[in-house]
């Protein structure tokens, strides 16, 4: 299966570039917060904690969406819904360290790492613009 991200707007997934990610609330209302990201060419990567409010959301509904704004251009953007395809464990934040690198903040593990989880979710819908 080929990506729905264009190659014209990979570079917005390939940049350390916060997104903002959102989720609906089982009372059905958005929430949006910045996070890091990561592609793999197939999944949207996040890490996160089992104990916070996104990670009860997306088990109880997988539907999410991203948003990333080129800060070259203000009129760029790239807008991805997905689906969560798994989640999975990492109590070492191996997945933190790794985007912490990424953002330039250095190798970090967070006290929290024995809640960290591995959020991977499937693309099924792009938007752009730029």
């Amino acid at each position: 299966m080929s990506s729905l991200i264009p190659d014209s707007h990979l570079d917005l997934l390939h940049r350390p570039l916060y997104c903002h990610l959102a989720t609906v609330s089982p009372a059905g209302r958005p929430q949006s917060n910045p996070m890091w990201v990561s592609w793999d060419g197939t999944h949207l990567r996040f890490t996160h904690t089992n104990t916070r409010r996104k990670y009860t959301q997306l088990q109880a509904n997988p539907h999410l969406a991203i948003s990333i704004v080129d800060p070259d251009n203000m009129a760029r953007y790239l807008e991805v819904r997905a689906t969560v395809a798994e989640i999975v464990p990492d109590p070492t934040a191996a997945e933190y360290d790794a985007l912490s690198q990424r953002y330039g903040r250095g190798p970090q593990i967070p006290p929290d790492a024995a809640d960290r989880v591995i959020i991977l979710a499937s693309p099924y819908h792009v938007t752009t613009r730029g």
